[in-house]
Formats: C-alpha cells, structure tokens, sequence
C-alpha cells in the first residue's frame, strides 16, 4: 500500500480559535473540513511544505520557528495510508483568504467535532482540545 505523507496546520489566533477549511467540489472528500496543509513533495520537509501550502491555499507567510509540532494521524485508508504530522502556528503574517478551499472558518475547540471532517482528521481533535482548553 502506498504511504503518503502530508503535513497540516492548525492555525490559531488570539482568541483562541482554530482555522478550518472546507474541500472544495471535484476533490476527494469535497465539502469535509480539515485543518490546512498539503502533500510533502520529494526532497522537502514537512516545514517547508507547510510554508509552502500555507502561502498557496491561504495567502499567509509563516516561518518555520513559528510552527511547532504537536501530534500524527496514521490513518489507513482503501487505496493508500496516510501519514500527516499536524503542526500548531499562532503567530504569521498576511490575511487568511481561502484561495483554494469552499469556505474557512474560525471555530472553538470545543466546537471541532460539529464540523464533518477526512476520517485521519479527527483523531487530531483531543489534543488540540487538550491544548487549547486543558483537557480533551
């Protein structure tokens, strides 16, 4: 089975809210929410893709002493398995725009699970609840 590796983000902002973007229609799993991030493409670290999607998809610069790894998902899916490093980043500079997603929105920790999300997403959940609110 082939492994595929790919880094996300949680963004949060200083009231304590996290980004999520929604897939937009003709992709996989179109119209779920996932925290953003991408595929790490040959010969580049997790950081550097994250910088890299972070300015693509959102329009945003991050530097790479402003992300810091928080968990993993190891998900299996039908035709591959995911590996995703999710990384938290509080502090970048630019305008969050959804330049390549449906919609993004700002929302609670404890509000996470009301947003359908990819299966290897929501393992993710507890610990950034655990994180942000001092338990899962």
């Amino acid at each position: 089975m082939k492994l595929v590796l790919v880094a996300a983000c949680a963004l949060i902002d200083a009231d304590g809210r996290i980004l999520l973007a929604q897939r937009p229609e003709g992709r996989a799993m179109a119209g779920l929410w996932e925290f953003p991030g991408g595929k790490v493409e040959a010969g580049e670290t997790p950081e550097a893709s994250l910088i890299r999607e972070l300015h693509e998809e959102l329009g945003i610069t991050v530097k790479e002493a402003c992300l810091a790894p928080l968990t993993f998902a190891s998900h299996g899916y039908a035709d591959f398995h995911l590996l995703m490093p999710l990384y938290v980043c509080r502090r970048w500079d630019g305008i969050v725009t959804a330049r390549e997603h449906a919609a993004l929105r700002w929302v609670r920790p404890n509000t996470l699970r009301d947003y359908p999300m990819p299966e290897a997403d929501i393992p993710l959940i507890p610990h950034l609840q655990e994180l942000l609110q001092g338990r899962p």
